[in-house]
């Protein structure tokens, strides 16, 4: 069996619960992701995701790369849009119970926590899954026969 800690982005970039809002939007277009565990003291507090900020678009429905981020809405901490309560699971969760819970709660991605000390070790995307189902039908996947 697959586990998250075999498919998961180990120490993914993250956020401080406190950085404005100007400051995260502008990670998740560098660094082209669509998640971004927020963290304080290095403790998974929160996500947020581009899902997230869709309320905060401009009404044309432009993508995150031409939003006016000089606009006073981005000041505020992430901690004002992120997702609070976030669904995690430990490094040696079955894969298919990530999936499950991907699909069960409409999530895109699930942090992955140390069970002893609760920091952030990882996260596991649908991108992630879909890499290696790939990679299991091609023979080259952790769980290829």
């Amino acid at each position: 069996m697959i586990e998250a800690s075999e498919l998961m982005t180990g120490n993914p970039e993250r956020a401080d619960v406190t950085d404005p809002l100007r400051e995260v939007i502008r990670k998740l277009i560098e660094l082209d992701v669509r998640h971004l565990p927020i963290v304080e003291n290095n403790e998974l507090v929160g996500m947020i995701s581009d899902r997230d900020l869709q309320g905060l678009m401009v009404p044309d429905g432009s993508d995150l790369e031409v939003m006016r981020l000089s606009d006073p809405r981005f000041d505020q901490s992430v901690s004002s849009v992120m997702q609070g309560d976030v669904i995690s699971v430990h490094p040696e969760t079955n894969i298919n119970d990530v999936i499950e819970l991907m699909i069960d709660q409409k999530i895109g991605a699930v942090p992955v926590v140390d069970p002893i000390t609760g920091t952030l070790v990882g996260i596991v995307s649908y991108v992630d899954v879909i890499r290696e189902a790939r990679d299991y039908f091609s023979g080259e996947s952790v769980g290829a026969p």
